[in-house]
């Protein structure tokens, strides 16, 4: 299901450049989440678990280093040959089964244990659909799908990148999307966060940083100087590359009483990942202007669990008032005719040295409905910034 290490979103990379470059001690601790609460067939845990162990053997190629040295130039040669010699390790990864219940743990050395979430994520929901046997629509009907949404996004204008990996139906299924979306004579799609595709089909590698690069600095410095010394440590890995910042993690309102006219200035924009994209693009604007910085030169990244339609909708709303890009995910590369999974792994602990304690870690979002974390430390969080419970 994984034939190369570059498998993977390529904010994964970034941030691991950028833990292994500060934060070289901390460790973290990982959780698989069934939001959807699907339940798991009989021996289910024991075929991740194989291709666990499979992963094992995957490690960066000449050509593949050579690939990111060009066109991930925000990548140091430290880092470079760090990943050249980095190996997944299984033993990082606890995985079992209670019945139809999945339970799967990633803990370990953050600067490690980073790259596993999103290819862990693809092996379970590929492992499913093929132990389920749930039969997609044919390969000529996909194609016509993928085909139309290339033309759609094309005819309308709308800059977008695949986001998918998480949730593909198969890697074979991902790797057929972006050939047919290349293959649409006008189509606008920018490149893609699977780093592995962008080398195979030499496009443009996509993504910047996670909720759990704001969610570690909130342990590290408390909840209130979370966003704003979360974005200096990238400021400091990145000098001004990948330039666009997360906002919810807890909360655009909060995020904004700290993007302060230096930051806003400093980044090339920000990344929309839950909420009312509509309520939020306005917010943005507003906030830009009363920075007295013209919001049209500035982008939103819209990536919450984007459709083509909700895409064409949000583009023609923001009408040139500030420049619009758009991550689609599952429904790009799981859009096949089956229910796709609604699971994620969410950073849940870490400690900045191995003689610290565990602390929980929580992540708010502008969807209550999309909060996670320990339920005493989400209600602590929520009265240290004041926000409505529950």
């Amino acid at each position: 299901m994984l034939q190369s290490i570059l498998d993977n979103d390529l904010y994964k990379f970034s941030m691991q450049q950028a833990v292994h470059m500060l934060y070289p001690r901390a460790q973290a601790q990982y959780e698989f989440i069934n939001r959807g609460l699907t339940p798991f067939p009989d021996g289910f845990a024991s075929k991740v678990k194989a291709q666990i162990e499979m992963m094992a053997e995957l490690k960066l190629s000449l050509d593949q280093k050579a690939f990111l040295e060009t066109k991930c130039y925000f990548l140091t040669p430290v880092y470079l040959d760090y990943l050249e010699s980095y190996r997944y390790d299984p033993g990082e990864v606890t995985i079992k089964q209670n019945k139809d219940v999945l339970i799967l743990k990633i803990t370990g050395p953050w600067y490690r244990t980073i790259l596993w979430e999103v290819p862990l994520m693809a092996i379970i929901s590929e492992t499913f659909f093929k132990m389920t046997h749930q039969k997609p629509a044919s390969d000529q009907a996909r194609q016509a799908i993928n085909l139309n949404k290339a033309r759609v996004l094309g005819s309308n204008a709308v800059k977008f990148a695949d986001f998918g990996t998480r949730r593909r139906f198969s890697a074979r299924n991902h790797e057929q999307l972006i050939q047919d979306l290349l293959s649409y004579e006008n189509h606008t799609m920018a490149g893609t966060s699977n780093v592995h595709f962008a080398h195979q089909f030499n496009i443009t590698p996509i993504g910047t940083l996670a909720h759990e690069w704001f969610m570690f600095h909130a342990i590290l410095h408390g909840y209130q100087m979370a966003n704003p010394s979360a974005q200096d440590a990238w400021v400091k890995v990145f000098h001004g590359d990948l330039g666009i910042a997360l906002t919810d993690t807890y909360t655009t309102d909060i995020f904004l009483s700290t993007f302060d006219t230096f930051d806003a200035k400093l980044f090339d924009g920000v990344r929309q990942d839950s909420g009312d994209p509509f309520l939020f693009t306005d917010k943005i604007i507003k906030h830009y202007e009363r920075l007295h910085i013209d919001p049209s030169s500035k982008t939103v990244v819209f990536s919450d669990g984007l459709d083509v339609e909700k895409a064409v909708k949000i583009h023609h709303y923001c009408n040139g008032r500030i420049r619009d890009a758009y991550g689609i995910g599952t429904n790009l590369t799981n859009d096949v005719g089956v229910t796709p999974l609604n699971m994620v792994i969410k950073l849940t602990k870490c400690r900045t040295f191995l003689d610290k304690p565990w602390q929980n870690t929580v992540k708010l979002s502008d969807d209550k409905g999309k909060r996670t974390g320990d339920p005493k430390e989400l209600k602590n969080c929520v009265s240290i910034f004041h926000l409505p419970d529950g």
